[in-house]
This record gives C-alpha cells, structure tokens and sequence, in this order.
C-alpha cells in the first residue's frame, strides 16, 4: 500500500441517497504522533482499531475513542493481521523485513519472523492456521505457519501485490498492482491457482471481500470500484468512486461497499443493485485514503491529518508530497 496520502482537489458532491438515513461524520478522535500511516483494522468484539502508523502499531478504543497502547520498536509498518485465537496479532513491517508477532493484552512483540522484501498486506487464512504477508519489492509471499511462528512457503508472484482477502475456506486473493489482475492462491498447496484480469481497472489497491455473495471489491485509479466474482473470476462490473483510492470495506447487512479516496471523499457503492450505483460521496479530508470498518457498529474509520506545503518540484522529484504535521494525525469516525 501507497503510505503517503497524496495531495488532490477535495470532493463535495453528495449523490442522492433514497435511504433514510445517509453516512455522516460522527467524531474526530485525536492520535497524534509523527509522520505517515498505512492500514487500519477493526478488530469489532475487542472494540479496538489497530492503526499501522509509522513505525509502531496504535490501539484505539472504539467504544470511547481513547488511545489504549502501541505495539513500539518496529521500523515502518505496513498492515495487521489477528489470529481467531483472540490473543495474538500479526503486523508487516516494510522496512524490517519481517512479520512481527505481538501480544495482543500486553502488546509486547513476542517475535520478529524475517519475510521477503517489503512486507505490505497481511492476512490470516483460518483453515491452515497461516498468515500471509505480501511483499512488495520482491514481489512474492510470506507463509507463516502461526503455531511456531516459522516461515513454510515463499510463492513467487506475477507482480507487486497490494491488498489481500481470504475467503475462509482456503482461498486468499490478491490485487496485483502493476498488472492490472488479482491473484487467486490455493493455502493448502501454497501455490497459484489462477490469475484475473481486471480490465478497466488500474491500479488496483484496497480490497474488500463479500463472503455471501463470493465477490471482490478492489479499488482502482480512474476513479473505479472493480467487482469479481470469486468462484468464476468474472469481472461484474465497474462502479464510480472518488479519485485516488487505497483502501476499501464492506457491510454484509447493508450490501453497501466503501472506497476511502485520497481526494478527500468516501464513496458508498450499492452492491445489491443492478449496475453497482455509487449512491453517496461523503466529503472527509485530504488524504484520508485508508479505513477500517466495524461490521458490528456499521461504523467506518478514516485515517487523516493536516500538511505542510509541498515542496517545489525537482529533477530528481518531480512530484514531491507534501509533509504530514505533527501531532495532526486523527481518525474520522464516519456512521449512519
């Protein structure tokens, strides 16, 4: 996943929504701190959101918003990953190299596992009891087998991967980013079992899974929400959201899927109507691109903050980014 936020024009349209109630902002809870961020996740029965946030791991109460810890001594974290078990939690630290597996009480790491180059996403596959971090620089996955925190597969990819799912029957997917395609892997054979294209899609980052209906949500520069169909890899359908995604979610009780867009918006997509409408875009803040969702409050949570300018351009960054200030960094509680 892309760390920095970048910089773009802030979306304020509001679609019309036939619902009654639509999505608004709820709260702004202060974390703080220094630099960049990357994945959220809710862990929903614990009321806890894990924020990968430089080089630590923040843990937020969600009932109250309150700051309970973090999970220190890492280099540059990307992702998180939670073991049914209740007690233990996974992250991908990019610039470590490693898995690093920590206490989820005391939020102490219990061990440092040396993956591949640039470990990114990260997700747990309950029916072999493995996490699977993705790494990005050389473009292939860890396996660790979680009941001796020992690394039992490295499976080349056909690209540089971005966010995965697992369908929790033995399945785990994978948007590819520089290919356009997400990748299908089989845990139990810990190798590749297909490969789909997902033509007018670029870019592919976020991705959210619909276990029911067996559907992918990845979503894709040109401001689109691509949607496969996980037992066939047919591509439904395209839908319409905010420009420079990186992160996606899903509410099994509403039907409606979420892409966080670094313009400054959230796009609500109605999965259970014909075409896919986006029935809302909810104006957050500037770079507020990555998100978690509580599929047990119907809650979304956004990660922001606030920048110095941008520096001027040269040869060598023709693009420069702006710097997050610090102590600005929040979380955009959003809800219904």
């Amino acid at each position: 996943m892309r760390l920095f936020p970048l910089a773009g024009t802030i979306l304020l349209s509001l679609a019309s929504v036939s619902y009654a109630q639509a999505y608004h902002i709820a709260d702004h809870w202060q974390v703080g701190g220094q630099g960049g961020w990357d994945y959220m996740l809710s862990d929903d029965a614990a009321h806890r959101l894990y924020i990968a946030h430089n080089a630590r791991v923040e843990v937020v109460d969600t009932a109250t918003g309150k700051l309970i810890g973090a999970v220190t001594g890492l280099k540059s974290t990307h992702g998180v990953a939670l073991n049914p078990d209740g007690k233990t939690g996974y992250i991908s630290d990019g610039a470590g190299n490693a898995i690093v597996v920590f206490d989820r009480a005391s939020l102490a790491v219990k061990a440092t596992v040396p993956a591949g180059t640039n470990p990114d996403g990260i997700a747990y596959e309950p029916t072999t009891k493995t996490v699977w971090a993705f790494n990005g620089r050389s473009k292939d996955v860890s396996v660790l087998d979680t009941s001796n925190n020992t690394i039992v597969a490295t499976i080349a990819l056909p690209g540089k991967p971005e966010f995965p799912q697992a369908d929790g029957h033995g399945a785990v997917f994978v948007n590819i980013e520089d290919t356009n395609s997400i990748v299908k892997l089989d845990a139990q054979g810990k190798k590749i079992e297909g490969t789909w294209p997902l033509t007018g899609c670029e870019s592919p980052s976020g991705m959210a899974i619909d276990h029911a209906k067996h559907r992918l949500f990845s979503v894709c520069d040109g401001k689109k929400m691509a949607i496969v169909d996980f037992t066939s890899g047919k591509l439904l359908g395209l839908a319409s959201i905010g420009d420079s995604p990186d992160a996606a979610g899903f509410d099994a009780k509403t039907g409606f899927a979420f892409s966080s867009n670094g313009e400054g918006s959230l796009s609500v997509v109605d999965t259970g109507k014909a075409g896919f409408p986006t029935v809302q875009t909810l104006a957050t803040a500037r770079g507020a691109r990555t998100m978690a969702f509580d599929a047990a409050t119907g809650k979304v949570f956004l990660g922001a903050a606030k920048y110095s300018p941008a520096p001027a351009p040269t040869a060598a960054t023709p693009r420069p980014r702006p710097t997050v200030l610090p102590d600005s960094f929040e979380i955009i509680v959003v809800s219904r």
